[in-house]
């Protein structure tokens, strides 16, 4: 597998995840304690109130957290698998425009990887991605609960 940057995982959502790709989800930065991943409010991926569909921002914002698990388990080494198990999400604001998700919870993998690989136990740890608008107001915020596992 190739090393993971922002070319490579947009290249990825564009042949094993089409619909996110299709809809301008796309990875801005990615480092080790952070991901933005930016999409704009379009035709595609509009909802009837004129505004981005929920699922679109989901996706957005799951990528932002899940580009930082497949970076941290790559960088480990090791044969780990990942799996969202739940999510939740709070909206606060119509998206529209330019939406940017940002997680910068990359020190909780290092810790939950950490006890996997020690342990061989599954680890289960909530990360948070809050998407602003261009002026910076919070137009959404979604936590998913990712489980890793030593295969």
């Amino acid at each position: 597998m190739p090393t993971l940057n922002e070319k490579n995982i947009n290249r990825f959502l564009m042949f094993k995840l089409p619909s996110a790709w299709l809809c301008g989800v796309r990875v801005a930065v990615l480092k080790s304690d952070f991901c933005k991943v930016h999409v704009t409010h379009k035709w595609i991926n509009q909802n009837p109130f004129n505004s981005m569909f929920w699922a679109v921002q989901g996706m957005a914002a799951e990528m932002s957290t899940g580009a930082l698990v497949m970076t941290k388990i790559q960088n480990s080494g090791k044969n780990i698998s990942m799996l969202v198990a739940n999510n939740k999400a709070n909206f606060s604001k119509k998206a529209k425009g330019k939406i940017v998700f940002t997680c910068e919870d990359g020190a909780k993998i290092d810790d939950a990887l950490r006890k996997a690989i020690e342990t061989g136990i599954g680890q289960t740890f909530w990360m948070t991605a809050i998407g602003k608008d261009a002026i910076g107001d919070i137009v959404s915020t979604f936590d998913f609960e990712w489980t890793i596992k030593c295969k």
